[in-house]
């Protein structure tokens, strides 16, 4: 009797032995299997619940004061019948969910979207039923998600989630970790260090180099600049620690005309004014020019791109970086997307040189097609880094090993690097090379077949991003209404020398064949629609 408390654990391990030995045939005997085994947890968890012993139960003595010990108190029991029961019902609207995302419209249709004032409610004045929250979130909700999972969805530059990371996260969400401490966290402080070496190996970056996990990109940006803004004014004798920006020496930044726009954000919070920005003009390809870069200097940041958002060219790291390096600026890369070229023997060229920047911004959630979010700030000089984002406090314990919050301007956050390090672990160097590598054949692809088409092919396809037109500002404007409208696919407009365009982000794993085929068909129909409203 006294083992049964055992019982739920070991079923979950047989579980997952057995659906690793069966190899089940079709996703929907994988998914009934695991609904039958919920529900059989389910019930042993309640049964145990109101009948376990109250002694604890001693699996193994390993010292006189260390036991491995079992035991179901008051507080673990609500807790573990409350989880039992409610992930039932989510598992139901996840596999529902997750079953219907490659037929769904990748936009939400106009009745859906009708569902979302559902949620216009007044402040309840007592609590809801758990199940009734996960069924208005299910049926209100799910609907009106952008498909973005499927391979279908080329709006912004998001990638979808591998299942493998989807799993982990679900997992790790149990676990609700807070990645600010390693006392707070072991198992956070020693993945996230894992996954540090990991990702400096990948993108063959100095082996001192540290790296922080934050939102995206963007925040991966703003630490990397106020490092270097810090760092650059200690350098010539200025301490900002103790005096602040207030008659600090100006510090100028040299970017491309066509920089994202999250980096002069990120300089206007930094306290950079647009007088000590200077845009560099760009090549066709929005790269920045090399023949038109001004003198750098020792309070100089240089900003370069891996993967212009229109585009997808990368500067030209091996000769600016020399440069730079040479007058001991600073070089930052923002390579939201486009750093992971580096890890494919097919694009490896294109980030050549990359190497010998001073800090680097990447998103895991883009190319990596980790779950949101997930993003990667890295800095070659880890004393800097830490010493610039630190934060301390009378019950701040820095443990000596991997503290978190070290290395990013938050304290408090969720551990993302569970959903890297399984990313990364299920994939290999190898594999992630060839994810970049299918990614980019879509975009050919798609480019290709959309030029037979008779659209305008705006960019030299060199990654995954494709820029289109057709004909005119208008037709394009027409063209792309429908294609939203359509919902078989979604894409977006930019602005590109003036005009408008359409740009397809190719970043998602689950992208088939016959995807393609399918937005195809729809931007097929899309130019009928526009011959016939010109008409």
């Amino acid at each position: 009797m006294e083992y049964l408390i055992l019982v739920p654990v070991l079923l979950t391990i047989v579980a997952g032995a057995l659906m690793y030995a069966f190899r089940f045939q079709t996703r929907k005997f994988r998914e009934a299997f695991l609904l039958v085994i919920l529900v059989i947890n389910c019930a042993l968890v309640w049964w145990i619940a109101f009948n376990a012993p109250g002694e604890p139960l001693i699996i193994a003595r390993f010292a006189d004061k260390l036991h491995l010990t079992f035991f179901v108190d008051g507080p673990a029991k609500i807790f573990s019948c409350l989880v039992a029961t409610l992930w039932i019902p989510a598992t139901v609207y996840a596999f529902d969910y997750m079953d219907g995302i490659s037929e769904r419209h990748v936009y939400p249709k106009e009745e859906d979207l009708l569902k979302l004032k559902n949620f216009y409610e007044p402040l309840p004045q007592v609590g809801t039923d758990e199940e009734e929250i996960l069924l208005t979130l299910h049926q209100n909700g799910s609907p009106n998600t952008l498909a973005q999972t499927g391979g279908r969805y080329y709006g912004f530059v998001n990638g979808g989630a591998l299942p493998v990371t989807l799993a982990v996260k679900w997992l790790t969400d149990v676990w609700d970790q807070n990645s600010v401490l390693y006392v707070a966290s072991p198992i956070a402080g020693v993945i996230e260090e894992v996954c540090e070496k990991w990702i400096v190996d990948l993108f063959g970056l100095p082996t001192e180099t540290a790296m922080g996990l934050v939102g995206g990109s963007s925040d991966a940006s703003l630490c990397a600049l106020t490092v270097a803004r810090n760092t650059i004014l200690e350098r010539n004798g200025y301490n900002i620690y103790e005096n602040g920006l207030m008659g600090a020496p100006e510090i100028r930044v040299v970017l491309s005309e066509n920089a994202h726009a999250t980096i002069f954000k990120a300089l206007s919070i930094l306290g950079i004014g647009s007088k000590n920005i200077i845009k560099v003009e760009s090549n066709p390809d929005g790269t920045l020019r090399l023949d038109k870069l001004p003198e750098l200097d020792e309070k100089t940041i240089l900003i370069l791109q891996a993967g212009n958002v229109n585009t997808g060219a990368f500067d030209q790291f091996d000769t600016l970086c020399d440069l730079a390096n040479e007058k001991n600026a600073w070089i930052h890369i923002d390579g939201a997307f486009g750093l992971w070229a580096k890890t494919s023997k097919e694009y490896a060229y294109l980030a050549k040189g990359m190497e010998k920047a001073t800090s680097w911004s990447v998103d895991a959630h883009k190319t990596l097609n980790v779950p949101y979010d997930c993003g990667i700030v890295l800095c070659k000089y880890r004393d800097a880094f830490c010493k610039a984002l630190q934060a301390n406090g009378d019950y701040i314990i820095y443990s000596g090993k991997r503290d978190g919050m070290l290395y990013t301007t938050a304290m408090s956050r969720r551990a993302r690097s569970f959903e890297l390090w399984a990313a990364i672990k299920y994939l290999g160097k190898e594999g992630i090379g060839t994810l970049v590598e299918a990614l980019c054949k879509n975009a050919k692809t798609f480019a290709e077949r959309l030029s037979q088409l008779g659209f305008t092919i705006l960019n030299d396809v060199v990654y995954n991003q494709v820029l289109i037109q057709y004909v005119d500002d208008e037709m394009t404007k027409c063209v792309l209404e429908y294609i939203q409208e359509d919902r078989v696919c979604w894409c977006g407009p930019t602005q590109w020398k003036g005009n408008m365009a359409i740009r397809l982000s190719v970043c998602s794993w689950a992208t088939t064949k016959e995807d393609l085929e399918l937005c195809i068909d729809s931007f097929k129909r899309g130019i009928e629609y526009t011959k016939k409203n010109e008409k």
